[in-house]
């Protein structure tokens, strides 16, 4: 039965509660990006998050006062919601694109509240942003998934804990197991408008993963899991390339002291983006899950709000770290070995 229903409303701060640090160690507990769990018993304040309307009221703002930003439409959802890709950079073809996409799922909803940080950063004026929109084109397409974000399906969400969010499109389809078949809108216009036409060389597929994934059997629970492409049709270079790109995420989250990463246990069926686009399109692809969902049918899948600030950041590191790290070409030397011994992820959710 639905627990609770709630309407989104206002969009608001996503309020970090507390401090949780100890040297570089992320701490399990009430104030970390590992907690605190749902428990059934606590108000699942979504509306805190960017509606639909609030997330386009936020790009056309910032594409009206910024001139480093240029916000395009790219196609519409089932429902006809327009989707919006935001642009940085000077396009020039000798240097690197990167995509951060984010929301294909729609109930995995602070990887969206990352990138439209990120976006604002972005349209700043700093040097660092200026040497990064210098030297590599930035594309980010928010919330891919905006009807299913919405609620807005065409099947009942009365088992959902909040009723607010699901993870599939309005027609009920994982849009992340459509990269193949190509059947919903969504991914045709992200394939046509998107991957054909700006051929990024890079990109990370943000995404959620259940509140309960421990770093291997060690019970301790983590704040992400990544991965490179695992399909054995993938050009080895490109394997290589995800694997550098990995390594400055896991990096740079990791000297933040805020995350703890795995490895995560990913297949390697062609119609997940992580696998398809790299062996389609040969982008060096990686998949950054976090941890906890804005609502599910599972209560261990969804995560209490003390903790989204800290995940939030946690995207914008992986996300800035990236674009730093491919501007000063840095990225090309990345210490892939980590991936040898990091941990793969476990669950001891229901």
């Amino acid at each position: 039965m639905k627990k609770q229903i709630l309407t989104l409303t206002v969009a608001g701060t996503m309020l970090v509660s507390g401090s949780f640090l100890t040297g570089n160690t992320a701490l399990a507990g009430d104030n970390g990006p590992n907690g605190p769990n749902y428990g059934g018993n606590e108000t699942i304040k979504n509306e805190r998050l960017h509606s639909y309307e609030e997330m386009v009221s936020f790009l056309e703002k910032v594409d009206k006062r910024s001139e480093a930003l240029e916000l395009e439409v790219y196609g519409q959802s089932v429902k006809g919601r327009d989707l919006y890709l935001a642009k940085f950079g000077t396009m020039n073809p000798d240097n690197p694109t990167i995509l951060f996409l984010t929301q294909q799922h729609g109930n995995e909803t602070l990887t969206t509240e990352g990138a439209l940080e990120m976006i604002k950063y972005l349209s700043s004026n700093g040097n660092k942003v200026q040497n990064i929109l210098e030297n590599v084109n930035v594309l980010i397409a928010p919330r891919l998934n905006v009807d299913g974000a919405e609620g807005d399906v065409n099947f009942s969400l009365e088992d959902y804990v909040s009723g607010t969010h699901t993870r599939y499109n309005a027609n009920e389809v994982d849009l992340n197991r459509d990269h193949v078949d190509r059947e919903q809108p969504e991914t045709q216009a992200l394939h046509e408008n998107v991957l054909q036409k700006y051929s990024p060389d890079y990109m990370i597929d943000l995404h959620h993963q259940g509140t309960q994934t421990t770093l291997g059997d060690t019970g301790e629970l983590v704040s992400g899991s990544i991965l490179y492409p695992t399909n054995e049709d993938v050009d080895p270079e490109v394997v290589e390339q995800s694997k550098e790109l990995g390594s400055v995420v896991y990096n740079a989250v990791e000297a933040k002291g805020y995350g703890l990463l795995s490895k995560y246990p990913g297949g390697s069926a062609p119609t997940i983006s992580r696998n398809g686009l790299a062996m389609e399109y040969g982008i060096a692809t990686l998949l950054f899950e976090m941890r906890g969902m804005a609502d599910h049918y599972r209560d261990d899948y969804v995560l209490g709000q003390k903790s989204n600030g800290y995940l939030i950041q946690q995207a914008v590191t992986a996300m800035k770290a990236s674009l730093n790290a491919l501007a000063d070409d840095s990225i090309d030397s990345a210490d892939t070995t980590f991936w040898d011994t990091l941990p793969e992820s476990n669950y001891d959710g229901e």
